[in-house]
């Protein structure tokens, strides 16, 4: 593919589409029928959270590693390996009894879909000239906006519409064509490619970063509906020590000249620490502000799942509208996310300010201006977050950096699923749930008022548009990588 292009280029690109298209819609769907699954299965009120942060938590942890099992065994055999299995954990979800099963099959879908995306986008940059790579990618954007937007509504749908009396469990079905399409295009059209360079595997890396996610997110989860006992707080501890123990492994493999998961020299660099921190709390928030406007809208309102779907609407478009707009300012960078994250915290206060004239009452359209507001702010805040945060990075370290931002979003998804979930549920306990969800939004202006100043960390400007040269861990498109938080 050196000296020619790719016959089947344009071919695959579509069947590398029909991936993340199924990857974004199961990050999406779960917050419009977590209601309809617990109602049908049982489980407690933190079944939710898990729905969201099981496949979240595993997605984060299968990134780290993802694109590094496509440079050793060949990214069209992982590819093919993460799409089956992505797919055969669609099929478990929705034949799934159990809320323990359930949520074993997101952990799947996570999992094997961190082996799959990496892949289709790594296997972009060889097939396409650079000419036609900026076409090939400008695909994601409106595919990406446009799944955002109908996903929910989507979801919502299939659960109301009960076809041959599945509910909920078709939002998981509807996978089955798209798998079968992803795995039989991938078969016929994907090209063979395997990285020269020798690359080994961290195994012991990705451990320790599995298990220090997994203690700080489990009891955040799980702690409540226990009355918050000693061994939530003991695992909380026990995760610190344990990223203590990933972040000294990783710098004794680096200094011998091994393939650590995360380039140790990353964490020395002010921008790059500061967009860690940031983007943990940032998309905390943003994915713990769809959450429980979804189980408000359901639980307190009683709206029906394709009308809770169909109230989420102005946010996501306001989103999209943002991401394409801001693509004409990223050179301003970290003033575009300040500007942005002042208009998310207006429409944050707006529909707090709407919950409290209308109450109870409230509808979609009252609650669409503040929400659309919301959603712009969000678009402004995440269009330039990745490329400002990688200014400060090397040429060399941009493939670790990229895929540590990519899971640190993911990480992040999760970690707003158990906090704000947790907060919304123990309130509820002693109040309304018109102030429920107002103290979860003032929650959030908290951790968004935290974000600004760790703004101030990052570089000033963004990161040229341009093509990194790396051959593993390759940046997901911005679009892609905002919206599937």
């Amino acid at each position: 593919m050196a000296d020619t292009l790719y016959r089947w280029r344009w071919v695959a690109l579509f069947v590398i589409l029909a991936a993340e298209v199924m990857d974004l819609l199961d990050s999406l769907v779960t917050n419009i029928a977590g209601p309809s699954i617990r109602a049908d299965i049982g489980g407690g009120e933190s079944l939710i959270q898990w729905l969201g942060a099981a496949y979240t938590l595993a997605m984060a942890i299968g990134l780290i590693t993802g694109g590094r099992l496509g440079d050793i065994f060949g990214r069209k055999r992982m590819y093919l390996i993460g799409a089956v299995g992505f797919t055969l954990g669609s099929v478990a979800c929705g034949l799934a009894q159990t809320p323990g099963q359930l949520i074993a099959a997101r952990v799947v879908q996570g999992l094997l879909g961190a082996v799959m995306l990496p892949q289709g986008l790594g296997m972009l940059k060889e097939m396409f000239s650079e000419k036609e790579q900026a076409a090939a990618f400008g695909m994601f954007g409106p595919v990406m906006g446009l799944s955002t937007v109908g996903g929910p509504i989507l979801a919502g749908w299939l659960v109301d519409a009960d076809l041959w009396g599945s509910g909920w469990r078709m939002i998981f079905l509807i996978n089955i064509p798209l798998g079968l399409f992803a795995i039989a295009g991938g078969i016929a059209f994907l090209p063979e490619w395997r990285s020269t360079r020798a690359v080994r595997l961290d195994l012991v890396g990705a451990i320790l970063a599995a298990v220090g996610s997994a203690l700080i997110v489990f009891p955040l989860v799980q702690g409540r509906e226990h009355g918050w006992p000693a061994w939530a707080f003991v695992l909380i501890a026990l995760s610190v020590a344990v990223f203590t123990c990933f972040a000294w492994f990783e710098a004794r493999k680096s200094a011998r000249g091994g393939d650590p998961l995360v380039e140790p020299s990353l964490f020395r660099k002010r921008g790059f620490s500061g967009g860690m921190a940031l983007g943990l709390v940032f998309f905390s928030a943003m994915t713990g502000f769809w959450l429980t406007f979804s189980l408000y809208t359901q639980i307190g309102l009683h709206y029906s799942p394709f009308k809770a779907g169909l109230a989420g609407i102005p946010s996501s478009i306001g989103m999209v509208v943002a991401f394409i707009a801001a693509q004409a300012v990223l050179r301003f960078g970290r003033k575009v996310m300040h500007g942005g994250l002042l208009v998310m915290l207006l429409g944050v206060g707006g529909v707090i300010l709407t919950l409290q004239l209308a109450g109870a009452d409230v509808t979609p359209w009252q609650l669409a201006p503040a929400l659309a507001v919301t959603g712009l702010g969000m678009g402004f805040v995440m269009a330039p977050f990745f490329d400002t945060v990688l200014a400060s990075v090397e040429p060399h370290e941009t493939g670790s950096a990229s895929g540590t931002l990519t899971s640190v979003q993911q990480l992040g998804a999760a970690l707003g699923t158990a906090i704000l979930g947790t907060v919304f549920f123990e309130r509820i306990k002693t109040s309304t749930f018109v102030r429920a969800e107002q103290f979860t939004l003032g929650v959030e202006i908290a951790m968004l008022a935290v974000v600004f100043l760790a703004i101030f960390l990052l570089p000033k400007h963004a990161r040229p548009q341009e093509t990194p040269d790396t051959e593993s861990a390759e940046p997901e498109p911005q679009m892609q990588q905002a919206l599937s938080g």
